[in-house]
């Protein structure tokens, strides 16, 4: 459904204003070039706010990486409290598990933070894709004219409702008496569906200026040979190879570009004989495979532009995971357990806490690992957990003076007063 109006859900509404803005910006460079096309507005805005959200997946592959690595410890341990549903187990569990997390220096909610952050992003900008004209005021302007017009019209609630119903429209709902409301209908229409327009007879004193206005908004969402406000089944249907073809690589590039984006993605590793891992690995299996078959479905029966914004996201994703998989694949574990400590201790002096030492438990858990994985160092298990603990040695070590010195000096003073 589109809206000329600003979304008003908290945060994501805010971050489609800023994200407007972007797209906005976008649109008059292009214009001042003498190119007027929301289908490239789209990919370019697609490709600048994916870039801008490379860190953010930078972060979540690591976490994915190291995650790969501590689920053998972390399903040992569930293994061993396996059944035991007593306070006590449960809790020497929860202390155990996030002892693993803490020797690799990560948190437990690494992954959802990153996602928490991403998610308002992703919806803003499909908002913001979808709701063109509200963002984008070079697009709203167009259709000024002909809205105050329509407004003019006694009865035309009734009439566009009518219209609506009619052309089975299903972009659009039920027009009100605002201005916005109208430059939702409008935006909708079909070339097909603007031809019908004109014929309204009540509309009949200003088809001119409806189709001047038709002319100059399909020169906008004109994108090769398709219209972007139309769905690539209508093209099926008109017979014409040349648009047939065009409008068949719509929803089959959609599928494509998933489908490698997917395969780029780092799989979680499983251990045989694990059900519950073989049951969710089966069922994110199936979902992989399904996610995009429906976005093809879908692609058939919504407009050309939301295909193309498939399309393109999925094509920057595809690259951003390619090189961070390269990234990554020459990044040595223990220099990014360490880089993860580091950060993990500066956190804790920056807050005026003295450095963490690592547990006993996690020494434990390093015993519990019968197989090095690919990408880890050649060393022992117990060799990794030394590193750890003189990763944590030498993050308590700091300049006189400074913010780290001084929590140590709280450490020490605490240590002191246990020991009496």
């Amino acid at each position: 459904m589109i809206l000329a109006t600003k979304s008003g859900t908290p945060i994501i509404g805010q971050i489609a204003v800023v994200m407007g803005w972007i797209m906005n910006a976008i649109y008059k460079v292009l214009d001042a070039v003498g190119i007027q096309n929301i289908g490239l507005c789209i990919i370019i805005f697609s490709i600048l706010i994916y870039l801008c959200m490379t860190p953010l997946q930078i972060k979540q592959q690591k976490f994915s990486k190291l995650s790969a690595i501590m689920q053998p410890e972390i399903q040992k341990i569930q293994k061993k409290y396996q059944g035991k549903k007593d306070q006590d187990s449960m809790m020497k569990m929860q202390e155990e598990t996030q002892a693993v997390y803490q020797k690799y220096g990560v948190s437990a909610t690494g992954s959802c933070v990153q996602l928490a952050i991403q998610m308002p992003i992703l919806f803003a900008l499909y908002q913001v894709i979808q709701n063109i004209p509200a963002y984008v005021g070079s697009v709203y302007n167009v259709f000024n004219g002909v809205c105050t017009k329509i407004l003019a019209v006694d009865g035309f609630t009734n009439i566009i409702n009518n219209f609506i119903t009619d052309n089975k429209m299903t972009r659009v709902r039920q027009v009100t008496e605002n201005a916005d409301s109208i430059v939702d209908f409008l935006y909708a229409l079909s070339p097909s569906q603007w031809e019908s327009l004109q014929k309204i007879s009540q509309f009949s004193g200003f088809s001119d200026q409806i189709s001047k206005t038709a002319s100059e908004i399909q020169k906008m969402q004109t994108f090769g040979v398709l219209n972007i406000a139309d769905q690539p089944l209508s093209y099926i249907k008109t017979g014409s190879l040349i648009l047939i073809i065009a409008a068949l690589a719509i929803p089959l590039l959609s599928w494509a570009t998933q489908m490698l984006n997917l395969k780029l993605m780092p799989q979680a590793a499983t251990q045989n004989g694990n059900d519950g891992n073989n049951a969710m690995a089966s069922s994110m299996k199936t979902m992989n495979t399904v996610m995009p078959l429906m976005s093809a479905f879908f692609c058939f029966t919504f407009p050309v532009g939301l295909g193309i914004y498939w399309i393109a996201s999925s094509v920057v994703r595809s690259i951003q995971q390619l090189l961070i998989n390269r990234h990554l694949d020459k990044m040595n574990i223990d220099d990014l357990v360490n880089e993860n400590m580091r950060k993990m201790e500066a956190k804790r002096a920056k807050e005026g806490l003295p450095p963490q030492k690592i547990t006993n438990q996690a020494h434990q858990s390093v015993k519990n690992i019968n197989k090095i994985d690919k990408g880890m160092s050649g060393t022992d298990e117990n060799s990794r957990a030394k590193k750890v603990e003189d990763a944590y040695e030498k993050a308590s070590h700091a300049k006189a003076g400074s913010i780290t010195a001084k929590a140590n000096m709280v450490r020490d003073f605490d240590a002191r007063n246990k020991k009496k």
